[in-house]
């Protein structure tokens, strides 16, 4: 009786043990190293804060078991001048992925929402930007079906920059 309880207890504390492996953060210092990270590397291009861009860049891409980083593909994009900004800040990532032992490469998707830091007075002037920007942009968007097998959907990047 003894004994079969033990084995219980064991194999509960196993596969508790397992959740917490299956649940820890891709990224090595976890979510908010991530963010930071991303914070601190990524560029936002004089293109972007003079059109004054917002909008959503999603990316997949492959990290192998070095933590290296490979296969980027934008899913969408709400224009085609976010996504520069942002591959070359994944490409800074290469060694800071994590994936389980057991796997030679996993694919994750990262959202990334731009957004400017808007003025204490906005005038029209600033109003006009925005909408042209909105109206001449160059979407990016799959055409086709987008396999996720195995895919890990990461929490979206906050990109706040400053107007000039």
């Amino acid at each position: 009786m003894k004994r079969n309880i033990l084995t219980v207890i064991f194999l509960t504390i196993s596969a508790y043990c397992f959740a917490q492996e299956q649940l820890s953060f891709p990224f090595q210092g976890g979510k908010e190293a991530m963010t930071q990270f991303f914070r601190d590397s990524l560029n936002v291009s004089q293109d972007i804060t003079q059109k004054k861009a917002i909008g959503t860049a999603v990316i997949k891409f492959t990290a192998n078991q070095n933590g290296g980083v490979s296969k980027i593909v934008v899913y969408y994009a709400d224009d085609a001048i976010l996504v520069q900004p942002v591959i070359d800040a994944l490409r800074k990532t290469n060694h800071k992925w994590i994936i389980s032992a057991n796997e030679k490469a996993h694919d994750f998707i990262i959202p990334f929402v731009f957004t400017f830091n808007p003025p204490d007075a906005a005038g029209s002037d600033l109003q006009k930007k925005v909408y042209d920007n909105y109206r001449r942009r160059n979407p990016i968007m799959a055409k086709d079906q987008v396999p996720l097998d195995e895919t890990t959907l990461l929490p979206p990047v906050p990109v706040n920059y400053d107007l000039p």
